[in-house]
């Protein structure tokens, strides 16, 4: 039976440039066109004939109507067929898995990450390759070609898929399996965990160590739901927002101290022992209990220090470690103790799986909430959620006698390799020229050392920082030699704090400003100034960093959008 292949004639749309996590865009992908441009420029930029291919995405708004899009494309395109997980869901950590454990050519995942959904709202199309990992620039930077260039598109006219209902079918030419989008992942972690461990401390202390995880209405709803539900026998009232919605229910799916708050509130609010939340596409993370919040920063570190109490790491070893250049460089002091090469590249999943796919690092992460190791090639929210699981169910083991929490875990790390203060501070949707004027007056300081040596004093506390350099952070990679320039302006000082600046390629309106700050405790300063307050030991320097750089003045905002520092938080919801 033959299938005639359409061509529709259309006309290129300007900015249709792919990011660190693909194209996002708000309220234009339902544009006549748009859409289409986008995923025949994506085909043009591979050989996409006669190739298998994953579709995921995260639920949001325009997904379903997209997979058929991507359908109608890519079987003229020559696609054979066409893996999609049911109701156009797969998170983006098991669409890696699913790219990878049936050796598909790659992966075209729906999705915005963190950021909100719904019709007035951001949308996204992100491509990965067979690795499972996001496409290297080479292929963006093709396809963003190919997009400037685009006069036609191709499309097969078929009768539209049930994305609801499990199992084989066809499009035209192509095949469809449409697949159960959890089994394969839960597969997964089951094999990397130990679950039955998880489970034994789970149960037996059922009234004293309570679990709650919020879904924040993303794509992690039903996969939380099927692992510590119905697979470690945990209570339904240890999930919540578990149900994907195309708008993620008016919120911001982004687990963080300010957007998670329906998480903060409940853990604070009933006594809840472990706390975790998960993002839009679910490769964040955030672990929260009572009165204990683990920094991104501290999380990755303290998963690396305990690596040795997980399976697949008992089994296949750590072969290197790593963080993206503004993460605090907690992981690095790990690293050093146990003997481990560590890497620090810029921001981006895809300069990590470069190190893992050449066997030199299992265990990375950003301070933007993102975790993960050498199983997939994305950064992983549950992974570190059970990661977290595990730590503390074995913890528990090696202390019959006392109940080890989060706080315990945290203290204990910081006694052994001190501690490394940390904040980020987010300028979301500012205006693009400000950020730029902030950008070229800090490049100006480095190339005329203007603020070298100079010393400036906290309003607040009277602290005086002596700024030592500043640098633009330049990354060549160990594997591909390739060099990415311009990752991130780093300005240091004299007692080894610094404080990073960085434009942001995650947003999809105006620009997103990031401030992160950094101070180094070492272990023999005591416990009192090891578990100090993130937001004073912090104050002073934030103080200076805001003047110097004249952020205020550039991006016309008195205050962030987003703070990591959970005593502004507290304060904000009233547990303070």
């Amino acid at each position: 039976m033959s299938f005639p292949i359409k061509e529709i004639p259309t006309k290129p749309f300007d900015g249709q440039k792919p990011g660190t996590s693909g194209l996002r865009k708000r309220q234009v992908f339902q544009q006549q066109h748009y859409t289409e441009n986008f995923v025949q420029s994506i085909f043009d930029s591979i050989e996409p004939k006669g190739v298998t291919l994953v579709i995921g995405g995260d639920g949001r708004y325009f997904s379903p109507e997209t997979v058929q899009t991507i359908l109608k494309i890519g079987s003229a395109n020559g696609v054979a067929k066409f893996i999609i997980g049911k109701d156009s869901i797969l998170s983006t950590p098991a669409a890696s898995n699913v790219i990878r454990k049936y050796k598909a050519y790659g992966g075209i995942l729906l999705t915005a990450s963190h950021n909100p959904g719904g019709p007035d709202n951001d949308f996204g199309i992100k491509y990965n390759v067979s690795n499972g990992g996001p496409a290297p620039e080479n292929v963006t930077n093709k396809i963003y070609e190919k997009s400037k260039t685009i006069a036609s598109y191709k499309v097969i006219e078929a009768p539209a898929v049930d994305l609801s209902k499990i199992g084989e079918a066809s499009y035209g030419p192509s095949k469809v399996s449409i697949i159960d989008s959890v089994a394969d992942y839960l597969t997964l972690l089951e094999e990397i965990f130990d679950f039955p461990l998880i489970k034994n401390f789970l149960s037996s202390h059922a009234d004293e160590y309570r679990v709650l995880f919020d879904g924040l209405h993303g794509v992690t709803g039903p996969y939380a739901s099927k692992i510590l539900v119905d697979t470690l026998g945990l209570p339904d009232t240890s999930v919540q927002n578990c149900v994907p919605l195309p708008d993620f229910g008016g919120g911001h799916p982004d687990p963080n101290l300010t957007y998670a708050h329906t998480l903060v509130e409940a853990v604070e609010r009933n006594n809840i022992a472990f706390g975790a939340a998960s993002d839009g596409d679910g490769d964040r993370n955030m672990i929260y209990g009572k009165g204990a919040f683990v920094t991104p920063s501290d999380s990755v570190a303290i998963i690396a220090d305990w690596a040795d109490v997980i399976p697949y790491f008992k089994k296949g070893g750590v072969k290197g470690l790593a963080r993206s250049m503004p993460t605090s460089k907690a992981i690095d002091l790990v690293a050093q103790k146990k003997g481990l090469e560590y890497f620090e590249v810029p921001t981006g999943w895809k300069f990590f799986g470069n190190l893992m796919d050449a066997g030199r690092l299992s265990i990375c992460g950003e301070e933007s909430f993102g975790t993960g190791s050498d199983h997939i090639r994305e950064k992983d929210g549950l992974w570190a959620i059970m990661a977290w699981l595990n730590i503390i169910a074995a913890a528990n083991a090696k202390s019959p006698n006392k109940l080890v929490g989060i706080n315990d875990i945290l203290k204990s790390h910081y006694e052994i390799y001190g501690r490394s203060y940390f904040s980020r501070y987010d300028y979301e949707e500012v205006p693009s020229e400000g950020a730029n004027a902030m950008v070229a007056a800090i490049n100006d300081a480095l190339k005329n050392k203007s603020l070298d040596n100079t010393t400036h004093v906290s309003a607040s506390s009277g602290g005086k920082f002596t700024v030592s350099g500043i640098y633009n952070f330049e990354y060549k990679d160990p594997i591909d030699h390739s060099i990415s320039s311009n990752q991130g302006q780093v300005i240091t000082f004299s007692d080894g704090s610094r404080v990073v600046f960085r434009l942001s390629g995650t947003g999809s309106q105006g620009a997103t400003v990031r401030m992160y700050v950094e101070r180094y405790v070492a272990p023999e300063a005591g416990a009192a100034a090891l578990n100090g307050d993130t937001a004073e030991g912090l104050k002073g320097l934030i103080e200076v960093a805001l003047e110097i750089s004249q952020l205020k003045k550039f991006l016309g905002r008195e205050k962030p959008t987003v703070i990591t520092v959970r005593r502004m938080l507290w304060i904000v919801y009233g547990f303070c």
